[in-house]
C-alpha cells in the first residue's frame, strides 16, 4: 500500500504545541508513578515475543521503557517524544536508553530499523488528518512487530479532555491498522486496566508478514 499523503498540518501543529508546552509538562508530572504496575505486562510480552531493538513513539518519561530496558539491551531501546521535559526525565531515569526529540509523524529512523515499534496511549491524541501518516511511520520503522495500546470504541468518538477540544479520540485502532496495512497479522490482543498501570486500554500486537 502506498504511504498516506501528507495532510494539512494546522490541527496537528496545534496539538504538538499543546503537548510540547505546559499542558504536556503537567502530563509528565501526573505520570511519575505510572511505571511500577506495568512490569508484568512487559515481562510477559517480551518473553513470548523476544526482540533485540525497540522504539516507543510518544515515550514520555519512560513508564514503559523502564521495563523494556530490563529485557532488551538499553542501547538498543529508543524513545521519541515532543515534550522536552519528559525527555530530560527519561535521560535522568534511564541514561543508557536513547531519548530523541521529534514529532512522530516524521520519525527520524530508517525503514525496518527496529524489531518492535509501539505506542501506548498516543494514537488517541492524533487528529483524523494525521493519524494514517503517524501509523504509517510506526509501521515503516518496524521490521517485525507493531504494538499499540489505546482507548477503544467501534466507531471514532471524541472524548472531552482537560478542557481541550480535538485532543482525545477513542477508535478501533486494531481494525485501522489492519485496514491500512493488510500484511499485519494479529498475534496478541488484550485489555489493560488501571490496576495494571493503564487507564483502561485495549492493546493489539501485530507481526509483519
Amino acid at each position: 500500500m502506498s504511504s498516506p499523503t501528507i495532510p494539512s498540518t494546522t490541527e496537528t501543529e496545534r496539538l504538538e504545541r499543546l503537548w510540547s508546552g505546559d499542558f504536556g509538562n503537567a502530563y509528565v508530572e501526573r505520570n511519575r508513578e505510572a511505571a511500577r504496575p506495568r512490569e508484568p505486562f512487559w515481562r510477559s510480552l517480551l518473553t513470548e515475543f523476544p526482540v533485540a531493538s525497540v522504539l516507543e513513539a510518544g515515550c514520555n518519561l519512560g513508564a514503559n521503557l523502564t521495563w523494556v530496558a530490563e529485557k532488551v539491551p538499553p542501547h538498543q531501546v529508543f524513545g521519541i517524544d515532543i515534550n522536552r521535559k519528559a525527555l530530560v526525565e527519561l535521560r535522568r531515569l534511564l541514561p543508557e536508553v536513547n531519548a530523541v526529540w521529534g514529532p512522530i509523524r516524521d520519525l527520524p529512523f530508517r525503514d525496518r530499523w527496529f524489531d518492535l515499534t509501539f505506542t501506548m496511549g498516543v494514537l488517541i491524541h492524533q487528529p483524523e488528518s494525521t493519524l494514517p501518516l503517524v501509523m504509517s511511520e510506526i509501521v515503516r520503522c518496524s521490521r517485525r512487530y507493531v504494538l499499540c495500546g489505546e482507548y477503544f470504541a467501534e466507531q471514532t468518538a471524541e472524548v472531552p479532555y482537560r478542557n481541550q477540544t480535538g485532543a482525545l479520540f477513542k477508535r478501533n485502532y486494531g481494525r485501522l491498522y489492519q485496514e491500512l496495512f493488510p500484511d499485519l497479522q494479529l498475534r496478541r490482543q488484550g485489555f489493560l486496566g488501571r490496576d495494571q498501570g493503564w487507564d483502561d486500554v485495549t492493546y493489539w500486537l501485530f507481526e509483519k508478514t
